[in-house]
């Protein structure tokens, strides 16, 4: 019997929170998310459970358009065209914008190592 993997959606918890379900054969691999050639792309999990923990984060999540747009990027089909088309929605890009600054900080200026 050939076993098919499917995709649970995601969903948006009321408190702003995504909330991923497992496939139905069994927990979330980086496989499932990641395609070849998107190694470079990764973010550590400690990096990712930081976005759980930002108030500034859950504050934009509460808007219900940043939601629906959300949803909108993870039920399409074409990803790519979609996020260009985002990432001129200037409540998205500062959606982006909040997630990197969390995973990726910016790294201070002037300041010489002891």
């Amino acid at each position: 019997m050939k076993h098919t993997h499917t995709h649970s959606p995601t969903t948006i918890s009321p408190s702003g929170t995504a909330l991923l379900s497992a496939p139905a054969g069994g927990p979330w691999s980086v496989e499932d998310i990641l395609a070849d050639g998107e190694e470079q792309d990764r973010v550590p999990l400690q990096k990712l459970q930081l976005l759980g923990e930002s108030e500034e984060l859950r504050d934009l999540l509460l808007n219900p358009h940043l939601r629906q747009l959300l949803l909108t990027v993870d039920q399409a089909e074409d990803k790519n065209s979609l996020m260009k088309k985002y990432m001129q929605e200037p409540l998205f890009v500062e959606f982006a914008d909040c997630c990197l600054r969390i995973v990726e900080p910016p790294e201070k200026e002037n300041i010489l190592p002891e």
